[in-house]
């Protein structure tokens, strides 16, 4: 992991430091230098200095903020989740250059971990509670209330740092009306020894391996992802995939039809039989596009198509592109298709 996760510097509030998930993730990284802080929020040296970029993986590697999760919310979802859990972390040792925390967090994003983990789950508990019973299906799951707990990190990295994933998806095998979801780009096969008696689903992100190797930077080998799909499914989880980002370009139709023969060759029945996949083509930032092209030019000549792609202003303000109207749902028409024909057990959740 030293190449992943070297951690030399915590950030770490004092109300983290004191409470024992904090203890404990202190004690992980004893030679670590403390550096007290007064916010996770708040910490110039990491957020909003543009001169980060320069030093962009190298801060992921060697820096770990530890914070006190203030706000507990579960905020509606309605498409991949029914709800998305309060999180335990955000940020990640990862670098993805399609992500969209950094425009959240500025120019640099390493982990943050949570060490109020008793509070969180509290919270969830008693969510899940006044939820009662899950009236009708859906597209989440026919039958349980479906919480993601990974929107702003990747739990199975998360987990190397501390217990809060693992505490969580072991209070889901107990909540026999709602389970636990998250993606993830990262094979931690000590995930498997936790017996999550089919309360947690794992989506593992999946894109051709051309693709891949240019975007999906610092995160396990796309055949390695596929090759854990049956141990994963034999330990316990329901296994999903996600079909994201897709980014279209010359001969992107003929690279996916590959990765689904892959996919199909790389599974057993078990896996097949309970499939589904969530298909989300490509939505990008311009603010994120400056950052790469201070950190990650060639990146860019994938993502940045302004002949492909129309902007939209989001909600906050920021200016965010997608392929154009028309030719986008040519294109999820083609995948979906594709998908249909070369792997037709796996139902298709959703595709935008």
């Amino acid at each position: 992991m030293s190449a992943l996760l070297d951690i030399r510097r915590i950030y770490v509030e004092p109300e983290a430091a004191a409470l024992p998930r904090g203890r404990e993730i202190l004690a992980r990284f004893p030679e670590a230098e403390r550096v007290e802080v007064e916010s996770h929020h708040r910490i110039p040296e990491l957020y909003g200095d543009e001169t980060n970029v320069d030093r962009w993986v190298r801060i992921k590697r060697e820096a770990l903020v530890l914070g006190v999760k203030k706000s507990l919310a579960a905020r509606p979802n309605g498409r991949s989740a029914d709800f998305i859990a309060p999180s335990t972390a955000n940020g990640c040792a990862m670098a993805c250059a399609y992500c969209y925390v950094p425009r959240r967090k500025g120019y640099s994003n390493p982990i943050t971990v949570f060490a109020n983990i008793d509070k969180i789950q509290g919270y969830v508990q008693r969510h899940v509670s006044r939820q009662g019973v899950k009236p009708a299906p859906n597209e989440c799951d026919p039958h349980a209330w479906v919480y993601d707990i990974g929107e702003n990190s990747d739990c199975s990295l998360d987990a190397r740092i501390s217990d809060n994933v693992r505490d969580l998806i072991e209070l889901f095998r107990w909540l026999p009306t709602a389970k636990a979801s998250f993606a993830t780009k990262h094979v931690n096969r000590d995930l498997l020894e936790w017996d999550p008696q089919g309360r947690t689903r794992i989506r593992f992100s999946l894109m051709p391996a051309r693709d891949a190797k240019l975007l999906d930077i610092r995160t396990s080998p796309v055949a390695e992802r596929i090759a854990a799909i049956d141990d994963f499914v034999a330990a316990g989880y329901e296994v999903h995939v996600n079909f994201s980002p897709v980014v279209v370009r010359d001969g992107w139709l003929e690279d996916w039809a590959g990765l689904l023969d892959q996919l199909d060759a790389g599974i057993g029945a078990a896996a097949k039989a309970q499939l589904a996949a969530e298909v989300i083509f490509l939505t990008h930032n311009k603010d994120l596009h400056e950052v790469n092209l201070g950190w990650h030019p060639k990146a860019e000549e994938l993502l940045w198509r302004p002949e492909l792609q129309q902007v939209k202003r989001s909600e906050n303000g920021a200016l965010n592109v997608r392929y154009r109207t028309g030719d986008k749902g040519r294109y999820v028409a083609a995948l979906t298709g594709l998908i249909a024909a070369r792997t037709p057990y796996c139902r298709i959740r959703y595709a935008f």
